[in-house]
């Protein structure tokens, strides 16, 4: 059986963290797809064209990954692309018990779907999307904080 994950978030904007944990997570699946969450409780920086053309760049060339968004529940978009993986990346211990939560109710709803938590680079602990839209909203310089190549 083909080992599938999605990485589900919203990568607004995409970060050097989540292109670290992608990079690292590959040689545990045969094939991982890219996740872009449509969360109505969110409201986005960047529009969801700019944000798939952002990750088809960093990740083109690779056919182990695919591209793709969906809204609704991660384990409905799983079950459909039949993945039996979820892929999330820890920075701080309270990014565990927030994953932890969701991981469990996933399971009880979708008992064929595992959740994998890989540990962030330490350099990305403090990394966040959130963050780097305040920085961007207050006119600083993000390239340092983002995949080569990205213009915001």
């Amino acid at each position: 059986m083909e080992r599938i994950a999605v990485f589900p978030g919203s990568f607004d904007p995409v970060t050097k963290g989540h292109e670290s944990i992608i990079r690292r997570a590959l040689p545990l699946f045969d094939r991982m797809i890219i996740a872009i969450g449509d969360n109505g409780e969110k409201k986005s920086l960047f529009p969801l064209e700019k944000r798939l053309a952002w990750l088809n760049k960093i990740f083109a060339g690779d056919p182990r990954i695919e591209i793709d968004c969906y809204s609704g529940m991660t384990v409905d978009f799983c079950r459909k692309n039949k993945a039996g993986f979820i892929l999330r990346g820890l920075r701080t211990s309270s990014d565990f018990e927030f994953e932890r939560g969701i991981g469990q109710m996933n399971k009880l709803m979708f008992p064929g779907i595992e959740t994998v938590f890989l540990l962030c680079e330490p350099e990305y602990a403090s990394l966040s999307s959130s963050i780097v839209r305040d920085i961007i909203r207050n006119g600083g310089d993000v390239a340092q904080f983002v995949p080569a190549g990205i213009s915001l």
